[in-house]
Formats: C-alpha cells, sequence, structure tokens
C-alpha cells in the first residue's frame, strides 16, 4: 500500500505519540509499504531526522510548548495528494493539520483511518479550561467519526469511547523494545550518582514534568515509601513546566532531564521501583518500558496496567483514580520488599510477550480494512 501518515508529532520528538508512530512506520515500511508522512516542521529537527513527504509551518501548542501543531494545509496537501495519490491517508493527530488532511481527502475520495492517542478533552481541567472539555471531546468525536476506523490502544479506552459516541474503533496495542529496555542496562555508576548503594533502594518516575500527569501524587507516594525506608531515593527523568517548582520544593530529589535511548533505558533499569500515577494516558508506554526493564511498577488500574499488571504478581495497581489506594499501594510495596525479586523477573516475562512485530500486523491489518472499504465496527 501507498500510505499517508498525518501527524503533529514525529521524531526526533521525544514522547510516546512519536516513538510509537515511528516503530508503526518502520514496520510497515519493512513489509513492503510505502508511507509518507506528513508532519509539522520542529525545533528539534536535524539533518539524521527521518525522511519526511511533506514538512508544513507550525506553531507551539499553548499548553505543550515543546510541541508544534501543523497549521491548515489543505491546499498543499490536495495538490501532494492529486499528483501522488495514496490508496489510504492515516491521521494520528486531530489538530488543524489533521483536520485539513480529513477535509483534502474528503474532496479527493480518498480512504481515511484514524488514531486516538492523547486524552486532550481530559487535560481541560489542569490548564484552566475546563468548561471547553465538553466542546473539545464532541469535537473529538466529530473528527474520528468522520474516518472508516479509529484506532485506540487499549481495551478500556475503547468501552469509554463507544460509550460517549465513538464508532467504528478498535484496539491496537503497543508493543516495546525488550532489547533497549532490559535489566542489563543497570548501572551502578549511576546509582552511586543518585547517592545509593546496591541496599539503597531507588523510585523512578519517567514522563512529562506536566500538571496532567499528576506529579503531586508521585510525590506523596515517594514520601510515603520513604516513611518505610529512610534511605530510598527519587529520580525523575523528563522535563516540563512543573519542574522548577518540583525542584525548589523537593531539592532532594534527583531531577536528570530529558533522556533518551540507551540513557532512557539506563535510568529505567539502575532503579527498583516505578511511580507511575497519571489518570490522563491513553496507554502508558513507560509502564511497560519499566516492567521490560525489571522495575517493580506501580500505575492505576486503566490503559496499560489493566492490559498487563496484575497486582501484586508483576507489580501494583490501584483501582483507577483512588489516590488512598495508591498510596496505600506504594507503602505495600516497602512492605513486600523481599519479593522484588520475584515481582521484577515477572514484570520482564511479561514485557517480553510484548512484540512489536505482532503489533505492525495487526496496524497493518486494519489499514489494508480501510483502504478497502472494509471497516471494522468495534472490533476487538
Amino acid at each position: 500500500m501507498k500510505i499517508a501518515l498525518v501527524t503533529e508529532t514525529y521524531l526526533p520528538e521525544v514522547n510516546g505519540v512519536a516513538m510509537t508512530l515511528s516503530r508503526l512506520v518502520a514496520g510497515l515500511r519493512s513489509r513492503g509499504h510505502v508511507v509518507g508522512i506528513v508532519r509539522p516542521r520542529q525545533s528539534v529537527d536535524t539533518k539524521e531526522s527521518e525522511a519526511v513527504d511533506l514538512l508544513v509551518p507550525g506553531v507551539a501548542i499553548p499548553f505543550y510548548k515543546t510541541l508544534r501543531m501543523g497549521l491548515p494545509a489543505m491546499g498543499r496537501l490536495r495538490t501532494r495528494w492529486r499528483a501522488d495519490r495514496p490508496d489510504l491517508v492515516h491521521v494520528a493527530t486531530e489538530g488543524p493539520l489533521g483536520l485539513a488532511a480529513l477535509r483534502a481527502a474528503a474532496t479527493l475520495g480518498l480512504p481515511v483511518s484514524s488514531s486516538f492517542h492523547t486524552n486532550f478533552h481530559a487535560y481541560g481541567g489542569h490548564y484552566g479550561f475546563r468548561l471547553l472539555r465538553g466542546a473539545m471531546l464532541a469535537y473529538l468525536r466529530w473528527f474520528h467519526n468522520r474516518t472508516r476506523c479509529t484506532m485506540v490502544p487499549a481495551g478500556d479506552l475503547r468501552d469509554q469511547l463507544a460509550s460517549q459516541g465513538f464508532a467504528r474503533l478498535t484496539v491496537i496495542s503497543r508493543g516495546v523494545d525488550t532489547d533497549l529496555f532490559s535489566p542489563a542496562r543497570r548501572r551502578v555508576e549511576l546509582r552511586a550518582a543518585w547517592g545509593a548503594d546496591d541496599e539503597t533502594p531507588v523510585a523512578v518516575y519517567v514522563g512529562r514534568l506536566a500538571a496532567e500527569k499528576n506529579l503531586d501524587l508521585a510525590v506523596q507516594a515517594f514520601l510515603a515509601m520513604r516513611q518505610c525506608e529512610p534511605r530510598l531515593r527519587f529520580v525523575l527523568v523528563g522535563d516540563g513546566p512543573e519542574r522548577s517548582g518540583l525542584a525548589s520544593r523537593y531539592p532532594d530529589f534527583h531531577y536528570a532531564g530529558m533522556r533518551r535511548g540507551e540513557e532512557l533505558a539506563a535510568h529505567y533499569a539502575s532503579a527498583d521501583v516505578g511511580i507511575f500515577p497519571s489518570v490522563t494516558e491513553t496507554f502508558g508506554n513507560v509502564v511497560t518500558e519499566a516492567m521490560a526493564s525489571g522495575l517493580v511498577t506501580l500505575t492505576y488500574d486503566y490503559a496499560a496496567g489493566r492490559e498487563h499488571v496484575r497486582d501484586g504478581v508483576n507489580g501494583f495497581a490501584a483501582p483507577f483514580d483512588d489516590p488512598a489506594e495508591f498510596l496505600e499501594r506504594s507503602r505495600g510495596i516497602m512492605a513486600a520488599r523481599a519479593d522484588w525479586p520475584r515481582l521484577r523477573r515477572e514484570a520482564r516475562l511479561t514485557a517480553l510477550s510484548l512484540t512489536w512485530e505482532l503489533i505492525v500486523e495487526r496496524f497493518e491489518s486494519e489499514l489494508a480494512a480501510a483502504a478497502g472499504g472494509q471497516p471494522r465496527a468495534c472490533a476487538g
């Protein structure tokens, strides 16, 4: 197939959507498909950036200034696709560029599929536009219901969106690179830089340092754990608008900043416990990356947590959006320290089954069905 992939974010940016799309594109290309990428120009672009079919102007997202959304480019897209017609347009984001792609494809009679990667409507309470939540949800529903198939990363999200009127939903989960994210990446010298020796446990948070990630609960969980083990260290990997405030209130935490590739993998593997309290994820790649790295993972029972974490067996999953239970499990992790070797082994075994090859095969199948005019309604 010849596929046009339209997205507001892609490598070399560092986020779950960009990483997921890069994996899927690489998998499709390895299977002989031609994938042209349409995305905004990014400030982090380099000569080494992956070849892109079409770059369009972009502007910073108001509450996520490290990312840019593409400006409307309907005329350019229509001209490009009229001259070199794709079999399918796959729209991964719902911003101005995604909307332009939806409309350009409609005027040319091109089939369109879509992905639901980000709960933007759930961010409103964190950025002062809670009253717009309903309007944002209505727009997302309108947008996705004009495509032949909307792919979501987890079954509980599919069910939630279906109850809100989204149609033709199918689950395309996420894999994890278990060669990159591995306990073998553990580094004694990195732990020493955190002030941790072999007997000192380390908790890690990986992700954007932003309000929608529920960072206050991550801090509370760490403090509850430290009451049980005063030597416990806390490492935060990532950057964002909350970093300066956290650093001023908790100068004893270690702020590692943005990490990529093997450096990121080493930060995971050199810790012992992963704390991930966000309630706005569509999947949460950090959960499976932590499990692949052999961490004792604490998260909520939804998205990746519901798909892959078995409470007390290969990690800990608190009932969704229940802070009291989240904190109770954080204390339980420290009480179960003798079980950490078993929990870590089970987490790694679970991750080993989450291969990208199977995910790409499923993605390919759904794209082929959409291109052929046979979308699968609410498939599992």
